[in-house]
Protein backbone atom coordinates (compact mmCIF):
# COMPACT_ATOMS: atom_id res chain seq x y z
CA UNK A 1 0.00 0.00 0.00
CA UNK A 2 1.56 3.15 -1.08
CA UNK A 3 1.65 6.65 1.00
CA UNK A 4 -0.94 9.14 0.32
CA UNK A 5 0.44 12.03 -1.20
CA UNK A 6 0.18 15.81 0.52
CA UNK A 7 0.83 19.23 -1.37
CA UNK A 8 4.15 20.10 -0.56
CA UNK A 9 3.49 22.66 2.26
CA UNK A 10 1.15 20.09 3.86
CA UNK A 11 3.60 17.23 3.56
CA UNK A 12 3.86 15.42 6.89
CA UNK A 13 7.85 14.00 6.01
CA UNK A 14 8.52 11.05 8.13
CA UNK A 15 6.56 12.20 11.34
CA UNK A 16 3.75 9.14 12.04
CA UNK A 17 1.67 10.98 13.99
CA UNK A 18 1.23 13.98 11.83
CA UNK A 19 0.88 11.41 8.93
CA UNK A 20 -2.04 9.98 10.63
CA UNK A 21 -3.66 12.95 11.80
CA UNK A 22 -3.43 13.96 8.33
CA UNK A 23 -4.99 10.75 6.93
CA UNK A 24 -7.80 11.40 9.29
CA UNK A 25 -6.67 8.62 11.68
CA UNK A 26 -6.21 9.35 14.96
CA UNK A 27 -4.39 7.59 17.76
CA UNK A 28 -4.30 8.52 21.20
CA UNK A 29 -1.97 6.98 23.65
CA UNK A 30 -3.96 5.83 26.66
CA UNK A 31 -7.40 6.64 25.48
CA UNK A 32 -10.40 4.48 26.67
CA UNK A 33 -11.67 3.32 29.91
CA UNK A 34 -8.98 2.49 32.55
CA UNK A 35 -9.84 0.66 35.73
CA UNK A 36 -8.72 2.48 38.84
CA UNK A 37 -6.29 -0.20 39.99
CA UNK A 38 -4.84 -0.06 36.54
CA UNK A 39 -1.32 -1.90 37.19
CA UNK A 40 1.86 0.21 37.58
CA UNK A 41 5.42 -0.82 36.17
CA UNK A 42 8.16 0.04 38.52
CA UNK A 43 11.63 0.89 38.97
CA UNK A 44 14.10 1.02 36.19
CA UNK A 45 17.58 2.28 36.12
CA UNK A 46 21.05 2.74 33.40
CA UNK A 47 24.20 3.78 33.77
CA UNK A 48 26.93 4.46 31.48
CA UNK A 49 30.24 2.49 31.13
CA UNK A 50 33.17 2.95 29.08
CA UNK A 51 31.62 0.80 25.76
CA UNK A 52 27.99 2.10 26.04
CA UNK A 53 25.36 1.85 28.24
CA UNK A 54 23.75 -0.56 30.39
CA UNK A 55 19.67 -0.13 31.23
CA UNK A 56 17.81 -2.50 33.90
CA UNK A 57 14.38 -2.83 34.96
CA UNK A 58 12.14 -5.24 37.73
CA UNK A 59 9.36 -7.23 36.70
CA UNK A 60 6.52 -6.64 39.43
CA UNK A 61 3.92 -4.73 38.58
CA UNK A 62 1.45 -3.20 40.90
CA UNK A 63 -2.58 -2.49 41.46
CA UNK A 64 -3.25 -0.45 44.89
CA UNK A 65 -1.33 -2.93 47.17
CA UNK A 66 -1.95 -5.75 45.00
CA UNK A 67 0.91 -7.52 43.11
CA UNK A 68 -1.30 -7.51 39.70
CA UNK A 69 1.73 -9.27 37.78
CA UNK A 70 5.25 -10.64 38.84
CA UNK A 71 7.17 -11.38 35.61
CA UNK A 72 6.18 -8.08 33.66
CA UNK A 73 8.77 -6.58 30.99
CA UNK A 74 10.03 -2.96 30.72
CA UNK A 75 13.24 -3.15 29.20
CA UNK A 76 12.40 -2.77 25.10
CA UNK A 77 14.62 -1.88 22.35
CA UNK A 78 13.76 1.31 20.70
CA UNK A 79 15.66 -0.15 17.27
CA UNK A 80 19.23 -0.97 16.85
CA UNK A 81 20.78 1.23 18.75
CA UNK A 82 18.77 2.24 21.59
CA UNK A 83 16.69 1.16 24.67
CA UNK A 84 13.97 2.17 26.54
CA UNK A 85 12.57 1.37 29.63
CA UNK A 86 8.78 2.13 31.42
CA UNK A 87 7.69 3.50 35.05
CA UNK A 88 3.86 4.20 35.02
CA UNK A 89 0.48 3.17 34.20
CA UNK A 90 1.25 -0.13 32.52
CA UNK A 91 -0.70 -0.29 29.65
CA UNK A 92 -0.41 2.97 28.36
CA UNK A 93 3.44 2.56 28.95
CA UNK A 94 3.33 -0.74 26.26
CA UNK A 95 1.32 1.27 24.28
CA UNK A 96 3.61 4.28 24.11
CA UNK A 97 6.84 2.07 23.69
CA UNK A 98 5.27 0.36 20.76
CA UNK A 99 4.02 3.67 18.54
CA UNK A 100 7.73 4.73 19.48
CA UNK A 101 8.88 2.11 17.95
CA UNK A 102 7.18 2.32 14.77
CA UNK A 103 7.98 6.10 14.42
CA UNK A 104 11.42 4.83 14.08
CA UNK A 105 11.17 2.91 12.20
CA UNK A 106 9.01 4.63 10.16
CA UNK A 107 11.21 7.74 10.12
CA UNK A 108 14.00 5.17 8.67
CA UNK A 109 11.71 3.61 5.67
CA UNK A 110 10.65 7.46 4.78
CA UNK A 111 13.78 9.37 5.23
CA UNK A 112 16.39 6.10 4.33
CA UNK A 113 18.49 7.01 7.22
CA UNK A 114 18.30 6.01 10.64
CA UNK A 115 17.25 9.38 13.60
CA UNK A 116 19.65 10.68 15.59
CA UNK A 117 20.14 9.52 19.17
CA UNK A 118 18.96 13.37 20.00
CA UNK A 119 16.35 13.30 17.92
CA UNK A 120 14.98 9.67 18.76
CA UNK A 121 14.90 11.03 22.36
CA UNK A 122 12.62 14.29 21.47
CA UNK A 123 10.52 11.70 19.37
CA UNK A 124 9.70 10.20 23.00
CA UNK A 125 9.39 13.40 24.47
CA UNK A 126 6.69 14.17 22.08
CA UNK A 127 4.80 11.23 23.06
CA UNK A 128 5.24 12.06 26.80
CA UNK A 129 3.51 15.12 26.31
CA UNK A 130 0.68 13.93 24.00
CA UNK A 131 -0.14 11.79 27.12
CA UNK A 132 -0.74 14.51 29.35
CA UNK A 133 -4.53 14.54 29.54
CA UNK A 134 -4.23 10.86 31.25
CA UNK A 135 -1.52 12.17 33.01
CA UNK A 136 -3.49 14.36 34.68
CA UNK A 137 -6.10 11.90 35.43
CA UNK A 138 -3.47 9.52 37.35
CA UNK A 139 -2.50 7.75 34.34
CA UNK A 140 1.04 9.07 34.10
CA UNK A 141 3.92 7.36 32.13
CA UNK A 142 7.44 7.93 32.81
CA UNK A 143 9.81 6.01 30.20
CA UNK A 144 14.11 5.68 30.39
CA UNK A 145 15.26 6.15 27.24
CA UNK A 146 18.87 5.35 26.57
CA UNK A 147 21.49 4.54 23.46
CA UNK A 148 24.79 4.01 21.82
CA UNK A 149 25.74 8.06 20.03
CA UNK A 150 27.21 6.27 16.91
CA UNK A 151 28.51 10.09 16.03
CA UNK A 152 29.96 10.65 19.57
CA UNK A 153 30.66 7.12 20.20
CA UNK A 154 29.69 7.40 23.48
CA UNK A 155 26.71 6.00 25.59
CA UNK A 156 24.05 8.35 26.47
CA UNK A 157 20.70 8.58 28.80
CA UNK A 158 17.67 10.78 28.71
CA UNK A 159 14.74 10.80 31.63
CA UNK A 160 11.44 12.63 31.11
CA UNK A 161 9.06 14.18 33.10
CA UNK A 162 5.17 13.64 32.73
CA UNK A 163 5.00 16.77 30.85
CA UNK A 164 7.23 15.63 28.34
CA UNK A 165 10.30 17.68 29.44
CA UNK A 166 13.39 16.12 28.53
CA UNK A 167 16.85 16.03 30.21
CA UNK A 168 20.25 14.40 29.57
CA UNK A 169 21.80 12.64 32.28
CA UNK A 170 25.63 12.52 32.76
CA UNK A 171 26.44 9.19 34.20
CA UNK A 172 23.09 7.27 35.34
CA UNK A 173 19.68 7.56 36.33
CA UNK A 174 16.85 5.81 38.14
CA UNK A 175 13.00 5.93 37.77
CA UNK A 176 9.67 4.85 39.22
CA UNK A 177 8.54 4.46 43.09
CA UNK A 178 12.04 2.61 43.62
CA UNK A 179 13.87 5.20 42.06
CA UNK A 180 15.63 7.27 44.43
CA UNK A 181 16.83 3.77 46.37
CA UNK A 182 18.33 2.45 43.19
CA UNK A 183 19.97 5.83 42.11
CA UNK A 184 21.46 5.69 45.69
CA UNK A 185 23.24 2.42 45.23
CA UNK A 186 24.36 3.09 41.85
CA UNK A 187 25.55 6.70 42.60
CA UNK A 188 28.07 4.98 44.87
CA UNK A 189 29.44 2.25 43.01
CA UNK A 190 29.56 4.67 39.59
CA UNK A 191 33.05 4.83 37.91
CA UNK A 192 34.18 6.09 34.56
CA UNK A 193 35.87 3.07 33.70
CA UNK A 194 33.50 0.85 34.34
CA UNK A 195 33.37 -2.30 32.54
CA UNK A 196 30.29 -4.02 31.42
CA UNK A 197 30.29 -6.56 33.68
CA UNK A 198 30.60 -4.43 36.50
CA UNK A 199 28.02 -2.01 35.10
CA UNK A 200 25.25 -4.77 35.03
CA UNK A 201 26.49 -5.53 38.59
CA UNK A 202 25.96 -2.16 39.53
CA UNK A 203 22.47 -1.88 37.73
CA UNK A 204 21.63 -5.17 39.79
CA UNK A 205 22.48 -3.87 42.42
CA UNK A 206 20.63 -0.69 42.80
CA UNK A 207 17.27 -3.41 42.12
CA UNK A 208 18.14 -5.12 44.77
CA UNK A 209 18.25 -2.86 47.07
CA UNK A 210 15.12 -0.59 45.37
CA UNK A 211 13.35 -4.02 45.92
CA UNK A 212 14.32 -3.42 49.90
CA UNK A 213 12.84 -0.67 50.52
CA UNK A 214 10.31 -0.29 47.86
CA UNK A 215 7.31 -2.52 48.27
CA UNK A 216 6.22 -2.37 44.33
CA UNK A 217 9.73 -2.96 43.26
CA UNK A 218 10.30 -6.67 42.91
CA UNK A 219 13.73 -8.11 43.97
CA UNK A 220 15.37 -11.49 42.27
CA UNK A 221 12.77 -14.70 42.58
CA UNK A 222 14.83 -17.72 42.24
CA UNK A 223 11.38 -20.11 43.11
CA UNK A 224 9.72 -18.96 40.30
CA UNK A 225 12.40 -18.45 38.10
CA UNK A 226 12.05 -14.62 37.65
CA UNK A 227 14.74 -11.65 37.18
CA UNK A 228 15.18 -8.28 36.24
CA UNK A 229 15.96 -7.74 32.90
CA UNK A 230 19.06 -6.02 32.01
CA UNK A 231 20.13 -4.86 28.30
CA UNK A 232 22.88 -3.62 27.06
CA UNK A 233 23.48 -0.77 24.00
CA UNK A 234 26.70 -0.37 22.40
CA UNK A 235 28.52 0.10 18.85
CA UNK A 236 27.59 -2.89 18.32
CA UNK A 237 23.47 -2.36 19.22
CA UNK A 238 20.78 -3.46 21.60
CA UNK A 239 21.33 -6.95 23.13
CA UNK A 240 19.72 -8.23 26.31
CA UNK A 241 22.17 -10.15 29.10
CA UNK A 242 21.25 -13.75 29.49
CA UNK A 243 19.23 -14.73 32.53
CA UNK A 244 21.39 -16.82 33.52
CA UNK A 245 23.57 -14.23 33.99
CA UNK A 246 21.63 -11.98 35.97
CA UNK A 247 21.20 -15.34 38.08
CA UNK A 248 24.84 -15.27 39.02
CA UNK A 249 24.78 -12.08 39.97
CA UNK A 250 22.27 -12.00 42.24
CA UNK A 251 23.61 -14.75 43.94
CA UNK A 252 27.20 -13.48 44.33
CA UNK A 253 25.45 -9.91 45.45
CA UNK A 254 23.37 -12.04 48.28
CA UNK A 255 26.59 -13.91 49.12
CA UNK A 256 28.61 -10.94 48.99
CA UNK A 257 25.57 -9.08 51.57
CA UNK A 258 25.48 -12.11 53.71
CA UNK A 259 29.14 -11.92 54.01
CA UNK A 260 29.16 -8.32 55.19
CA UNK A 261 26.59 -9.46 57.53
CA UNK A 262 27.97 -11.87 59.22
CA UNK A 263 25.51 -14.33 58.02
CA UNK A 264 22.64 -12.62 60.42
CA UNK A 265 20.21 -10.29 58.66
CA UNK A 266 18.97 -7.13 59.96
Amino acid sequence: MALPLFPVTEDPGPNLMALLEKSGTTVAIGGGDHPFTAPHATTVAALRYRGGVVMAGDRRATAGNLIAHRAMEKVFPADRYAAVAISGTAGTAMEMVKLFQVQLEHYEKVEGTTLSLEGKANQLSQMVRSNLPMAMQGFIVIPLFCGFDLARQVGRIFTYDGTGGRYEEADYAATGSGGRDARSTIKAGFREDLSEDEAVDLAIAGLYDAAEEDSATGGPDPLRGIYPIVAVVDNGGFRYVAEDVIASGFERLIARRSAERGGVGR
